[in-house]
């Protein structure tokens, strides 16, 4: 028989022991409320900013995107896993166009193909880059209308311009400057100057260039929203 002194230590043992597993489980709970599951995860905000979240200051970096997406992620996609290329074939309505070279004295043969390279791992470049000296003039590939004139953190000083039938987009990236007098709304003519190289945007400092691209617009005719066609196949 246990006597009543082991049964006292025993009663001690036991609560000693429920007490340690509840405060264990308590500081858990702290710790997770607190850090999260992994405190050394990067958050990406909006902004552009990159913080931890293990209070450490907010560290600014640079976002490599040109302009706004136009293909989604493939449905159930991972987190983090590339998605697919989707462009559209040149359509006929193009192809038989003679479009102007949109960066002045680049031939046709010094053209790159860029279209379908990763950029940040994740997305396509779904455009062309033309490298060409600081404030080369900046020609319109097509007649057209000017849609939007906009600035962005990525693609810096830019052009949105619809073609005569308003099905087709053409985007004009990295600017230095407009052309004097180029306003939203504005007609232009093929060949017509409106704007200069440059390297506004996340653009490499060093490395003025334009970034072209031609986007099939949707039934609503956003100027933002549309299916990317690699200016390559179009230009050359």
């Amino acid at each position: 028989m246990i006597k009543a002194e082991q049964r006292r230590t025993i009663r001690i043992f036991a609560i000693g022991a429920g007490c340690g597993f509840v405060a264990g489980a308590a500081l858990v709970a702290v710790l997770i409320t607190k850090y999260g599951h992994g405190a050394s995860t990067p958050i990406v905000r909006a902004s552009g900013s990159v913080s931890s979240n293990d209070g450490l200051a907010d560290v600014d970096v640079p976002i490599i995107e040109e302009r706004p997406r136009l293909t989604p992620a493939a449905p159930g996609a991972a987190a983090g896993e590339a998605a697919p290329i989707v462009k559209a074939a040149p359509p006929e309505a193009l192809t038989h166009r003679k479009f102007e070279i949109p960066v002045e004295g680049v031939k046709p043969d010094q053209l790159v193909r860029s279209f379908d390279e990763r950029r940040s791992g994740t997305h396509a470049h779904e455009a062309i880059d033309i490298l060409a000296p600081r404030n080369t003039p900046v020609k319109a590939v097509d007649d057209g209308t000017i849609a939007r004139l906009f600035e962005s953190k990525a693609g810096g000083r830019t052009i949105y311009q619809f073609d005569p039938t308003e099905q087709f987009c053409y985007y004009y990236a990295h600017l230095e400057r407009y052309a004097d007098g180029l306003h939203e709304g504005d007609k232009v003519k093929k060949g017509q100057v409106i704007g200069y190289v440059g390297t506004s945007g996340n653009a490499p400092k060093n490395t003025p260039h334009l970034h072209f691209a031609i986007f099939k617009l949707t039934s609503a005719k956003h100027w933002w929203e549309g299916t990317p066609i690699d200016p390559y196949d179009i230009l050359r």
